[in-house]
């Protein structure tokens, strides 16, 4: 049973994930990866208390299969990324174009 005690482990291997971040402009890019720095220095309680990483649960998009839950968190000031915990993994998925985007709003 994963601890929220536990240090948070990046899973950055997600292809979508993969290619947004390393399309994003330079400043943007440099934030991002500043963010994922913090992430991984964290607890998964404190992830989940951090007011700059904002972590919410996705109610208006179904996760997928095999998935229980859906998150959004911001990891640029103009971005927000959707991921969902495995274990003591976060595992990236997407880097939403805005903040709607990420919770499946247009």
């Amino acid at each position: 049973m994963p601890s929220d005690d536990a240090k948070v482990r990046l899973d950055l291997n997600n292809p979508v994930f993969q290619e947004q971040l390393l399309m994003l402009q330079k400043p943007e890019r440099h934030a991002a990866l500043d963010t994922l720095n913090k992430i991984r220095q964290l607890t998964w309680n404190q992830l989940y208390r951090d007011p700059g990483l904002k972590w919410e649960k996705i109610t208006s998009i179904k996760p997928p299969k095999g998935m229980d839950s859906l998150y959004s968190l911001r990891i640029s000031r103009a971005r927000r990324a959707t991921a969902h915990r495995d274990g003591d993994f976060i595992r990236l998925l997407t880097i939403a174009p805005d903040h709607d985007a990420a919770y499946g709003k247009t």
